[in-house]
């Protein structure tokens, strides 16, 4: 069984910014696999599927992204995930817009989403997709990653999602190290 975290923060307001990137992700796996999110468990919204034998849990937290290890832990201990079968989904402003990097495991790298999901799950020894955003040059970062994508920029990041849902379903299928060497 395969759980797979977007991140991002839940309301309309948010939808298409940098910081939703791992939620635009998740909504484009779950449209792929045919599935909805139709279930909620411990403040996170779920949709399940298959890839063959193997079960995938799409998760996409309730909660704001400082805090979207809380319902993650409750999903992951209840539904008895192991760490290497966790996948989170996130932006990386440190990254160039549209650059994907996969990784087993690493530090939050500064991400507050991803500091949640360490401190809650107490490791940091789970695969991540970080998805490049860019920052550019701007003091304010925080209103950079909640203000919207626009022109060329939702047109790169629109190609990236595709690309980042290919990623995530070799993952599944054949394991983080697969997906490292054909889209890193």
């Amino acid at each position: 069984m395969k759980l797979i975290v977007g991140l991002g923060n839940p309301g309309g307001k948010y939808r298409y910014t940098p910081h939703n990137t791992g939620f635009l992700v998740i909504e484009r796996l779950a449209r792929t696999l045919g599935v909805d999110f139709e279930k909620k468990m411990a403040r996170v919204e779920l949709a399940e599927s298959r890839s063959g034998k193997e079960k995938i849990i799409l998760a996409r937290p309730l909660t704001f992204m400082n805090l979207s290890g809380l319902g993650i832990r409750e999903v992951f201990r209840k539904k008895r995930i192991e760490t290497e079968n966790l996948l989170v989904i996130c932006d990386d402003i440190s990254l160039p817009l549209g650059k994907v990097r996969l990784r087993k495991k690493g530090s939050d790298g500064g991400h507050r989403g991803l500091r949640s999901i360490i401190q809650e799950l107490q490791t940091q020894d789970f695969p991540r997709l970080r998805i490049g955003v860019g920052k550019p040059g701007i003091k304010d970062l925080t209103a950079y990653v909640l203000d919207r994508f626009c022109g060329e920029d939702w047109e790169t990041i629109d190609g990236i999602i595709d690309i980042s849902a290919e990623a995530v379903l070799v993952f599944v299928k054949e394991g983080i190290n697969k997906a490292m060497n054909e889209f890193n």
